[in-house]
């Protein structure tokens, strides 16, 4: 019987999912991969909340600033490398900790992603002169032309997934959503998915605390050694679009930290409506004892 489980631990940006999780790692003695999607770039560590030092001593993680923000990498890449990395842990445990806040990452991982049709490479350069030239508003205008349907569930304001459901649409004649649809992928090991949460007040309170820490332990100087990348897509995100913003002269500091809060407080709560859509998710208040999260998984264990 197989006896490998995958405990998956997710919720909203500054909940306290790295603590938890080395916690965890402690308790069964097993490593840790992170899915989220930010914390993959070696340039970006204040910004996107990073582990630091003293937390990847506690326990082993991977997939924390292995890649550069010049580096090509997407969900399908992470699926593929998570999954390998996946099964030479299991060699040794039965436990590993998946964790993060990317609810596309994590799905890519339990779940497996639907796959499209190959992009042409004319039709990815013409959306990207578009967008030099005219901005989010005109993909955003075409996508909703082309897949009303996905337009009305995407973030419209991330301009990747923009992009990417345009490539789609353009290159197959298709909506990019008529791919949405494939059968789940069958993993070989059990999972079992605990998220933390805590009334709305309190997970903002703890964003504007998390920002303000952020300024202080050098966000600015770290978002200035960027600059020269400030048009990649990996840097098109809270906590660096803003301070970019700043450092052009278009903001002051104090407009661009409340645009950092305000942003992030918009992230979470799109982080939150996607996982409450997952019914395989155990909930726990942010002040739960560790027994209890260890009880559940003990439990839930195969």
């Amino acid at each position: 019987m197989n006896n490998k489980n995958l405990i998956v631990v997710v919720g909203p940006t500054a909940i306290g999912k790295t603590s938890l999780s080395i916690k965890l790692a402690k308790h069964f003695g097993c490593e840790i991969i992170s899915a989220d999607s930010r914390q993959f770039y070696k340039e970006m560590s204040i910004g996107t909340a990073a582990p630091n030092h003293i937390e990847l001593e506690q326990a082993k993680h991977h997939f924390i600033q292995h890649r550069s923000v010049t580096d090509d990498y997407n969900v399908g890449d992470f699926e593929k490398d998570a999954l390998k990395t996946i099964d030479e842990l299991f060699k040794n445990n039965n436990y590993v900790i998946l964790i993060g806040g990317s609810g596309l990452y994590i799905d890519a991982v339990t779940k497996g992603l639907n796959y499209f049709p190959e992009v042409d490479d004319q039709v990815r350069t013409d959306l990207n002169i578009q967008y030099k030239n005219n901005g989010i508003q005109v993909l955003q205008k075409r996508l909703k032309e082309l897949d009303p349907v996905y337009f009305d569930k995407v973030d419209i304001n991330n301009t990747h997934r923009v992009m990417r459901a345009l490539e789609v649409c353009i290159s197959s004649g298709k909506p990019y959503s008529s791919f949405l649809n494939a059968p789940l992928k069958k993993r070989s090991f059990n999972t079992i998915k605990v998220g933390i949460s805590a009334e709305r007040e309190i997970i903002y309170n703890r964003i504007n605390q998390r920002v303000d820490l952020m300024i202080q332990e050098g966000l600015l100087d770290e978002v200035k050694n960027l600059q020269k990348h400030k048009s990649l897509n990996a840097l098109n995100t809270v906590g660096y679009k803003e301070v970019f913003r700043h450092l052009d002269g278009e903001w002051d500091l104090g407009f661009a930290l409340s645009e950092i809060k305000k942003n992030t407080r918009r992230f979470a709560k799109r982080q939150l409506t996607w996982f409450k859509k997952d019914q395989e998710i155990k909930w726990f208040d942010y002040q739960d004892t560790i027994s209890l999260y260890i009880d559940y998984i003990q439990k839930s264990s195969l």
